[in-house]
């Protein structure tokens, strides 16, 4: 028999759910950052087996809406939760939960997981849940995989939703504009990390090479100044890291330009977020 099927994972902000992914596809679908809501829209990550193909789908973190941009986040969540045959439930084991994010998880349809995070830190808050794991130590990775496959559709022959060689639906302008925004998120202050964007403007691709210009759109002119740094020592070491991370992916020259572009209150701009892709 062949298992198939869609798995939400959510959560709130920073609770571990695209560590997990990444961990759980076996390549980086999703950036990671210590900062909260860094994932912005559905992600899909695929994780294909002989006789399975689980996709599961990196959502942003469960926030209360504050402009056009959290709005759009959090229908995102809900989408992810209406079309999945599995909903994941994490919960950051460094924290407690409160009474909201208690009544939240017991309202969830079923079926669901309740996954308790980042088991491998010293100090882990008391709180039922069904299994305990760690993206970064992989611990029991195997066995929620194993309890996925328990809740998904039997088929009697090979049933796949996506190409087994794909492992997530996201284009290489998506990877690599994400990974954009990782670096600058790794570098940045707490001020400016929301009002970051970035938008891929030029992609051309030879025998050769991959030319690669981006724009990084923040919302003040004081944040365009920390993102260029002194001299653009930032910018410089954000277009070098990302680079070769390109040139990984694509497996061969890139030449990547980046350009920092002030647009004020884009976050509460319907126009611009639908432009950038969220």
């Amino acid at each position: 028999m062949f298992k198939a099927g869609f798995v939400a994972l959510i959560g709130r902000p920073n609770a571990g759910k695209s560590s997990l992914v990444n961990a759980l596809v076996g390549e980086k679908v999703a950036i990671t950052s210590s900062k909260p809501q860094t994932t912005r829209e559905n992600i899909l990550g695929i994780v294909n087996g002989e006789d399975f193909q689980v996709v599961l789908v990196d959502t942003p973190g469960v926030h209360h809406s504050k402009n056009a941009l959290d709005r759009t986040m959090m229908k995102n969540v809900r989408s992810a939760i209406a079309g999945v045959d599995l909903i994941i439930y994490l919960v950051d084991g460094s924290k407690s939960p409160d009474g909201e994010e208690i009544e939240y998880i017991e309202h969830l349809p079923e079926p669901k997981i309740v996954v308790k995070t980042k088991c491998d830190l010293p100090k882990r808050q008391n709180f039922d849940c069904d299994i305990e794991v760690s993206a970064l130590a992989k611990t029991n990775l195997d066995k929620l995989l194993k309890m996925i496959l328990e809740h998904l559709p039997e088929y009697e022959s090979p049933h796949y939703i996506y190409d087994p060689d794909f492992y997530t639906d996201k284009s290489i302008k998506f990877l690599i504009a994400e990974e954009i925004r990782e670096k600058a998120l790794e570098m940045l202050h707490q001020e400016v990390p929301h009002g970051i964007a970035v938008e891929i403007i030029r992609f051309f691709e030879d025998e050769k090479a991959v030319c690669i210009d981006a724009d990084i759109i923040c919302e003040a002119e004081r944040h365009k100044g920390m993102i260029i740094g002194k001299g653009g020592s930032v910018l410089k070491e954000i277009g070098s890291t990302v680079r070769k991370y390109a040139q990984q992916l694509l497996g061969k020259k890139v030449v990547l330009k980046l350009f920092v572009k002030v647009e004020k209150n884009w976050r509460d701009r319907p126009d611009k977020i639908k432009s950038l892709g969220y």
